[in-house]
């Protein structure tokens, strides 16, 4: 091959080695899932349960209770979780053409916040009928709503003649959180000790409260946005050159930009709804993975699923295990890692921020 044959894309392709960080991704998820199932304050190991199995045993009731009705469905949850969050974030910084943009960006955190609260704070004053009928599933079904409308609610504003600014929702998204926080605020102020426990746990976040119910409720949103976010890996990077210059390329830059936030809505949504507030994830992964194997999206959205859902799971095993058999809101461990992570991203681009 010449060297005319080499085009300066083809020199910096990284495509080879973003598949070989998928590979070690798929690896480290495996080895971390299996790790979830294994580790624990009961003591039960799930290797003990395969050899029972294996040699013709009954598993004994509380094995099978603390495997499949306990540890199974939290780590589906954090895995559904973790993968929504991070491949939210990349999708969002793919979007604002910004590696420090950030789910709650589009205030979807905000408003689920909001439902959360209010449902914690409301819920005893709720018909009998009403509140029989969710029962557990009032905050999760609260919050999901919550961050729905604050979604509309931006979407409405932002958007003008059948065009979205990215740059309205952005703004709007500070000011929405900004009047959510103020309401939230009042509620907590009218919350009891019990009730406080409750939000002050809940916006932590955690997946302690997984079970079934949640999981089959949350997981079609979190496996819509997650099967369909890779089919905006091109129009994102198109978008990368400027939407002007995305359009000239032939794409539906509003079709994009549209499809792009309901995706993050029902991620975030579903993810928020049943885990609390876990923040930092939608930030370090897809920047991680942009300094390792590149910005290509073709790659980085999956690589981003298979990242964040290794991050929270493992940071959910640190939280039950570090002071077992008490647990850590998931939130302070991922603040702990992301936080410093996230300083170093701004001291790193500090020229670039410069107005």
């Amino acid at each position: 091959m010449s060297l005319a044959d080499t085009s300066p894309l083809q020199a910096g392709d990284r495509s080879g080695l973003a598949r070989q960080v998928r590979l070690g991704l798929i690896t480290l998820l495996i080895v971390i899932s299996l790790s979830s199932l294994t580790l624990g304050a009961s003591g039960v190991s799930l290797w003990r349960g395969l050899e029972a199995m294996l040699a013709g045993d009954a598993l004994p009731m509380r094995d099978r209770i603390v495997l499949l009705d306990i540890r199974l469905p939290r780590l589906l949850m954090g895995l559904l979780v973790g993968a929504s969050l991070a491949v939210s974030g990349a999708v969002l910084q793919g979007l604002f053409r910004n590696p420090l943009a950030d789910p709650g960006l589009v205030g979807v955190s905000a408003g689920a916040g909001l439902g959360a609260i209010v449902a914690i704070v409301l819920g005893g004053v709720l018909p009998p009928a009403i509140a029989g009928f969710l029962g557990y599933a009032l905050v999760p079904v609260a919050a999901f709503f919550g961050g729905w409308a604050a979604v509309v609610i931006l979407y409405f504003i932002a958007t003008r003649s059948g065009r979205t600014s990215v740059a309205t929702m952005l703004l709007a998204g500070i000011a929405l959180a900004a009047m959510t926080g103020a309401l939230s605020g009042i509620f907590v102020y009218l919350a009891d000790d019990s009730q406080l426990r409750d939000l002050t746990f809940w916006g932590l976040g955690s997946l302690a409260g997984a079970t079934w119910t949640k999981l089959f409720a949350a997981a079609p949103l979190m496996l819509v946005a997650l099967l369909t976010a890779p089919l905006l890996a091109r129009g994102l990077n198109a978008l990368a050159l400027g939407e002007a210059a995305a359009a000239h390329m032939g794409l539906p830059v509003q079709r994009v930009k549209t499809a792009a936030i309901l995706i993050v809505a029902a991620a975030v949504g579903a993810a928020t709804a049943v885990s609390g507030g876990i923040g930092f994830v939608g930030i370090v992964v897809p920047h991680l993975l942009r300094l390792l194997s590149g910005p290509d999206h073709r790659y980085l959205l999956i690589n981003s699923a298979l990242l964040g859902a290794s991050l929270l799971v493992g940071a959910d095993m640190i939280s039950r295990t570090l002071i077992a058999p008490a647990e850590l809101p998931i939130g302070i461990v991922t603040a702990t890692l992301g936080g410093p992570f996230f300083l170093w991203i701004l001291l790193r681009r500090r020229g670039v921020l410069e107005v």
